[in-house]
């Protein structure tokens, strides 16, 4: 027997299940969850980093936004509050199309 003990997708159980094995599980508490879903991301975000293809990367970074919106979500934000607050500080600040790398101030 595998322990894990970290948070899955939705649909791990039945897909674990379909696969003619059992699993254990049990649902976070409102104060567990966002805990859990730092450390997914943190999880997420060393699975990107280590990613090596493009294919492979671009997945890990769907994979951590569906993290960073079912963080939003526990946080009482909807995706579009979210999503207003990142155009909003784009529009002020602007992104990182520019590949400006800042060296020093004086």
């Amino acid at each position: 027997m595998k322990t894990y003990n970290k948070l899955v997708r939705d649909k791990i159980p039945q897909i674990i299940e379909a696969d003619d094995k059992e699993c254990k599980i049990r649902v976070l508490d409102d104060e567990e969850y966002p805990v859990a879903l730092k450390t997914k991301l943190q999880e997420e975000l060393n699975e990107f980093l280590e990613a090596k293809e493009k294919n492979e990367q671009i997945e890990d970074l769907a994979d951590l936004l569906e993290v960073v919106y079912s963080f939003a979500r526990s946080q009482g934000t909807t995706v579009e509050e979210l999503e207003h607050i990142r155009k909003t500080k784009h529009d002020e600040r602007g992104g990182f199309d520019q590949k400006i790398m800042l060296l020093t101030v004086q």
